[in-house]
């Protein structure tokens, strides 16, 4: 059994739903501290939600910095019945290790982590430095976690240079896909006011759908921006909508709808905050909405980190890796505010989240060379650089 595997299979057995750790920060830490890492444990959070984070680093000659960052958390594994086998004791299969957060992502962390152990057996006083962002609230809320050290490192200035956000990233293969960015999330709780009444006498009345209609087809037709290289075009959804009193003979006084733009760096937050309340307006809407950013967008353009990640892939695997923003959001949204260049990078994720979540076994080596190789190829561009950021 590869170091990788083993230490895959040690964090797979510690139940972490978020925002538990059940014991995984220790594990890493018994790992990073042997090789002259300062590992800083940051609790944080209410009592009955409490967060545990890592910040763990050691420094280099050049004074930059990659950082390894992702979750030690899981999301609950969903009726036990229909786990082949159980979720927290990792198990072998046809090829494949079973167990929860085997993709997403505690093969990843026991990846970055191997990579950096025989990254140090072969540079013992390298120029690039690296550091551990690791949280057990990502499946979660996500306000404790990623993005509250990423404040606490901003005051401090002591943000890396470069992050690799161990997410599963690949479709078929690992190395096949990695993400240089993400859209942007900015949901809406919209409450159209109407006026209630008997629904044999409308003109009593003033019903809410009814008004809200027109608005609403407007805003599903609407195109909000073209994309661009890296981003499809900006997206709105209508998820969920809600009226009446549950009596048929009854026009209803209010209508709620939940909504979500997922937006690329094409538009903004407040652009796209203004174009549908303008819509809203011009239709004589009367209204209330409620906003929630979920994340910004990001985007890493073609540089010193891609070219490491690209180049480490082709060399492990002889893949020409493609890039996407496509997916959901993760913690790299809120690194990518004061960090600079980041990048996500994982094995497959066809069962993330799923019942019988599995890695093949075929794909945990290939992802520590390559976490191993770009660590190594960063290296040789900060001792090249003299120390100068790129």
């Amino acid at each position: 059994m590869s170091a990788t595997l083993r230490l895959a299979e040690q964090l797979i057995s510690r139940p972490s739903v978020t925002p538990e750790d059940g014991g995984c920060t220790a594990l890493i830490n018994a790992q990073l501290e042997p090789l002259g890492f300062q590992c800083e444990v940051i609790d944080l959070g209410p009592d009955n939600f409490r967060v545990r984070n890592l910040w763990a680093k050691k420094s280099g000659t050049s004074g930059q910095t990659l950082a390894f960052a992702g979750h030690v958390d899981v999301v609950p594994t969903g009726p036990l019945q229909q786990w082949t086998s159980d979720p927290f004791t990792p198990t072998h299969r046809d090829g494949k290790l079973f167990g929860r957060g085997a993709s997403d992502m505690k093969t990843s962390l026991a990846a970055m982590v191997v990579a950096t152990q025989e990254f140090y057996q072969e540079c013992p006083n390298p120029a690039l430095g690296i550091a551990f962002l690791l949280t057990s609230d990502e499946e979660g809320p996500a306000l404790d976690g990623t993005v509250r050290i990423c404040k606490i490192l901003h005051e401090r200035g002591d943000m890396p240079d470069y992050c690799i956000v161990g997410e599963p990233t690949s479709v078929k293969q690992t190395g096949d896909m990695i993400k240089n960015g993400r859209r942007g999330s900015l949901s809406g709780k919209l409450l159209v006011k109407g006026i209630q009444g008997h629904i044999a006498y409308p003109q009593l009345a003033d019903n809410p759908v009814h008004r809200a209609a027109p608005a609403l087809a407007e805003l599903a037709s609407m195109v909000w921006d073209e994309g661009n290289e890296f981003f499809p075009p900006t997206s709105w959804q209508i998820s969920n909508v809600h009226a009446g009193t549950g009596a048929t003979n009854v026009i209803p006084g209010e209508m709620t709808i939940d909504f979500n733009f997922r937006f690329c760096t094409e538009s903004t937050e407040a652009t796209l905050k203004k174009r549908l309340t303008d819509v809203l307006l011009k239709h004589h809407l009367k209204f209330e909405i409620d906003w929630t950013l979920g994340g910004l967008p990001f985007l890493t353009t073609p540089g010193t980190l891609v070219k490491a990640v690209q180049d480490a892939i082709h060399t492990v695997t002889g893949l020409q890796t493609e890039l996407s923003t496509t997916g959901g959001t993760s913690d790299g949204r809120f690194i990518a505010q004061t960090c600079p260049q980041v990048i996500e990078l994982g094995p497959p994720n066809a069962t993330i989240h799923k019942i019988d979540e599995h890695v093949a076994l075929a794909d945990i080596e290939p992802l520590k060379n390559i976490y191993k190789s770009v660590l190594l190829n960063l290296n040789q561009a900060c001792a090249l650089d003299k120390g100068h950021a790129p």
